[in-house]
């Protein structure tokens, strides 16, 4: 079936005194603060998130919550592309990785799926480390860390990528599958293929982050398979 194209959020000059608003009044905002702003020279949306949000790990166990800029799309099937970059506040906590990602079929209950990123991983000195720099979620029954503990290595892997700079996603959801390619590469550098929500769940998509991340994001395009 051809592709229907669902959404196309852009940071194109302004052509009218209230269009930088309206493009930021198209996202739900669960527990972020959105504004169009510019990074490295470029239009970008930036999304943060209030430090009394930040997890203290001394008073809870670290895991992987619902703070994210979405739009109330019906996705199930198709392609999502976007362009993200992220930076560490300057007072954010030492677990920080710069953590960014996408977040899809995000329904009425508050459910969804997400393949996020963590930047500063990647160069780490640590292998252990290293591997954890792309991540697969399911919020709210599968977070990382009970992933994590019953399926070490399975829904994280290692990518080249790094805060302070520009990264492509794209995104292709298949059922119970999804593959994510980085920087245009012609092969994907992180498959899912057991998906925890049901292969027929649909909804939003959005830019998700976590604690002490200042993220960025420009050029979001959605397109639904079916």
């Amino acid at each position: 079936m051809k592709n229907i194209i669902l959404a196309v959020v852009t940071t194109a000059a302004l052509t009218s005194p209230g269009a930088a608003q309206e493009r930021v009044e198209q996202f739900r905002l669960s527990g972020v603060t959105l504004r169009e702003s510019t990074y490295q020279g470029a239009q970008a949306f930036e999304l943060t998130m209030p430090p009394s949000f930040w997890q203290d790990p001394a008073r809870e166990k670290l895991s992987d919550r619902n703070f994210m800029a979405w739009l109330p799309l019906d996705f199930g099937n198709g392609t999502i592309d976007v362009e993200v970059a992220s930076d560490l506040a300057s007072d954010a906590p030492a677990y920080a990785r710069g953590f960014i990602g996408l977040a899809y079929r995000i329904d009425a209950q508050g459910r969804f799926e997400n393949i996020y990123l963590r930047p500063t991983n990647s160069t780490a000195p640590d292998q252990v480390r290293r591997n954890h720099t792309v991540q697969y979620a399911a919020y709210p029954d599968f977070r990382f860390d009970m992933l994590r503990a019953q399926f070490p290595e399975k829904y994280e892997s290692y990518a080249d990528i790094a805060t302070g700079r520009w990264i492509h996603m794209r995104l292709v959801v298949e059922g119970s599958t999804a593959q994510l390619y980085l920087d245009h590469a012609p092969r994907p550098a992180f498959i899912v293929n057991d998906m925890k929500l049901p292969s027929d769940q649909r909804g939003g998509v959005g830019i998700w982050i976590e604690s002490g991340t200042v993220a960025h994001f420009r050029n979001l395009r959605v397109k639904s398979g079916k």
